[in-house]
């Protein structure tokens, strides 16, 4: 007997056992798998709180902390960078609001979503250009990651520094050891999948926060209340130029976030809800940003006051406190907040954007393998001695990474996500009509509404 099914509250087919099915009738198995395909709800288990911890994953690492206090030295008072800091991060709240809302609509990740306005091609050159970004800042992260590890392995086993007399491909043994051991236990949670990242996400903002805390008690319990002081350049500005390092200040930040500003909608696909999806990102952007910020400048400034020198990397203020149990909780945190930000930015983009060039061959677990080997290849030790290489090939990339006009105007015959038909009307957004090769268009099942992402042929 025929298996019959019916549509769930979601819109998604429910078969007679109960099971909602993620099958679409009449899509192109070159273009589709389980994991490109809309997410049933039963799946969408991000809570605000997930996402609010995905953004402390991102902001909480070295990066952010060096970035954040960046932003007080160019010459302005502290008030007036707190006003850019709010101002900036409020717009990229809004802004991921925005490119979030397709993918929690329709549950789809950001390489499909792209390809209702670029066409199945043009999705595919925006997401292998994200990709090249994401492995290559995979492989550097790994690397600075495996440095916290050697220093925590000559900390224990201080004979381990034999192993720096002898090198491959201008790598010492020990860094070799190092960087494959943070390649190889980064790779066990990735290929655990979503659900296995979202709780590691859950628990690194939160830890490097409570060490963050910690710091930040220390400092100021040896340079005093005197440490907080949110000016730390010595440069005085006039009022015209502070108006314009201030518009500077809020373009930096919005700029820090571009690369999830544009593949947001790969962890937006989890949110249960669009509510849960904006409570998170107002909690992890404005709130958790600005916090942030200011603990960070507060450490900076002590750091000053304690060690005779303003010191922008906590990994080495913790380090100068002279106490083993220091070094090595701060190496650990190191190393938990660098696999927080690979997971966000560099590792769940490139999986995707792999799958989405072979969907019929490779799903996500097999992209993030994929990447994960790239990530070695590239040799990210020799990338960074070379500041100019990275910083002119990921601009270069980044620069590419939104449609030109002329590819917008080609985009006017909307692709099909699923298919390789197009519709002769323009689709201008996610709800637009998707229509298969004899014009028959698909409409959810719960709502009448068009799916983008499905063509059932008539």
């Amino acid at each position: 007997m025929a298996n019959t099914t019916t549509s769930g509250a979601d819109g998604f087919p429910i078969n007679t056992h109960g099971t909602p099915e993620t099958t679409i009738p009449g899509a192109d198995p070159r273009l589709y798998n389980d994991d490109l395909a809309p997410l049933p709800q039963n799946k969408r288990t991000w809570t605000g709180y997930s996402i609010f911890a995905m953004w402390m994953s991102d902001v909480h690492s070295v990066g952010g902390y060096t970035f954040a206090a960046s932003l007080f030295l160019l010459g302005l008072s502290g008030w007036q960078v707190l006003i850019a800091l709010l101002i900036g991060i409020s717009l990229v709240n809004v802004l991921m609001n925005w490119v979030g809302k397709p993918s929690v609509v329709n549950g789809i990740p950001f390489p499909v979503m792209a390809r209702v306005s670029m066409g199945v091609m043009g999705a595919n050159l925006a997401a292998s250009i994200r990709g090249i970004v994401g492995i290559t800042w995979y492989g550097v992260q790994t690397y600075f990651a495996s440095k916290a590890v050697a220093t925590l392995a000559l900390v224990f086993f201080p004979g381990a520094v034999a192993l720096r007399d002898a090198s491959f491909l201008r790598l010492d043994m020990l860094g070799w050891a190092c960087f494959l051991f943070m390649w190889f236990f980064q790779l066990l949670i990735f290929q655990r999948g979503m659900e296995t990242i979202r709780k590691f996400i859950d628990f690194c903002g939160p830890a490097v926060y409570v060490v963050m805390f910690i710091l930040m008690g220390w400092i100021l319990s040896q340079a005093g209340f005197a440490a907080l002081d949110l000016t730390l350049g010595d440069k005085v500005l006039s009022g015209r130029e502070s108006f314009v390092a201030m518009g500077n200040a809020t373009l930096l930040v919005v700029s820090y976030f571009a690369a999830l500003l544009l593949n947001f909608g790969d962890f937006s696909r989890f949110a249960k809800s669009e509510r849960q999806m904006k409570v998170g990102n107002f909690l992890g952007l404005p709130v958790n940003f600005v916090l942030f910020s200011i603990v960070v400048v507060i450490v900076t400034a002590g750091s000053a006051k304690v060690f005779g020198a303003m010191i922008m990397d906590p990994v080495e203020i913790v380090a100068k406190i002279d106490n083993k149990f220091a070094v090595v909780l701060g190496s650990l945190t190191f190393v938990v907040a660098t696999m927080g930000i690979n997971i966000v930015a560099n590792f769940v983009s490139p999986a995707y954007d792999i799958a989405n060039l072979f969907p019929k061959h490779i799903d996500f677990k097999k992209g993030g393998l994929i990447a994960s080997i790239l990530a070695v290849v590239v040799c990210p030790w020799i990338f960074v001695d070379s500041p100019k290489a990275i910083t002119c090939t990921v601009t270069r990339h980044r620069s590419n990474s939104f449609p030109r006009s002329s590819e917008r105007r080609r985009s006017k015959r909307a692709t099909c996500p699923w298919s390789r038909s197009t519709n002769t009307a323009r689709a201008p957004a996610c709800g637009a009509s998707c229509a298969n090769s004899s014009g028959a268009i698909s409409r959810s099942p719960s709502s009448g509404s068009p799916w983008p992402w499905n063509a059932i042929p008539m």
